[in-house]
C-alpha cells in the first residue's frame, strides 16, 4: 500500500460512541448510506458533514466507535469520504466492522494532530508523519489479514475476488 496524504478536518474528543458517529433516529429511517453521510456528527456538529472532503481522514482519541455496534457508523464515515480514521484505540465491534466493508483504521498517538494538520500515512513502515509539524509518529502495524482486506475493499469483496476467504 502506497503513502497516504488527508487532510483532517475534526479532532474528536475520548470514547466517541456510534451514536455521536451516527444518531440512532436515523437507524430505520435511513437505508441510504450516502444519505446517511449526510448525517454524521449532527449531534456534535450540525455542519461536520458538509466540511469533509473525499480523501479526508477523521482524527479522534480513545475507545472510538464505542456503544451499540451500529454497522452504519462506519459505513456512514465510509460513505462521506473518509479514507481513513486515525485514534488512540477503537471500540472493537466498531474496529471489525470498518474493515469489514474496507475503512482503514490506524491506531496511533493523536495527541500531537490539531484540526487542519497534513498528514501522511506510511503503512508499509508502520508511520504517520504530521507534514504540517514535521513529526513522525508510530503506529499500530496491521496485520497481512487486515491488509488483504482494505486492499480488497473489505470481506464481502474480499470473497467475491477470491471465491472465498484466501490468505495468501
Amino acid at each position: 500500500m502506497a503513502k497516504q496524504r488527508f487532510a483532517r478536518r475534526l479532532k474528536i474528543q475520548d470514547n466517541i460512541n456510534t451514536d455521536y458517529v451516527i444518531s440512532g433516529r436515523y437507524k430505520f429511517k435511513i437505508q441510504d448510506p450516502k444519505e446517511l453521510a449526510e448525517h454524521i456528527f449532527e449531534d456534535i456538529d450540525p455542519a461536520f458533514a458538509a466540511r469533509v472532503k473525499r480523501g479526508d481522514c477523521l482524527v479522534a482519541g480513545e475507545n472510538f466507535g464505542c456503544g451499540s455496534s451500529r454497522e452504519q457508523a462506519p459505513q456512514a464515515l465510509k460513505e462521506s469520504g473518509f479514507s481513513a480514521v486515525i485514534a488512540k484505540s477503537f471500540a472493537r465491534i466498531f474496529y471489525r466492522n470498518a474493515f469489514n466493508i474496507g475503512l482503514l483504521l490506524v491506531e496511533a498517538n493523536t495527541d500531537f494532530i490539531d484540526d487542519g494538520d497534513q498528514v501522511e500515512l506510511d503503512l508499509e513502515k508502520s508511520r504517520l508523519r504530521n507534514v504540517s509539524k514535521g513529526l513522525v509518529l508510530d503506529i499500530k502495524p496491521l496485520s497481512p489479514v487486515m491488509k488483504m482486506l482494505l486492499e480488497d475493499g473489505g470481506v464481502i469483496a474480499h470473497f467475491k475476488k477470491h471465491g472465498g476467504f484466501k490468505f495468501e
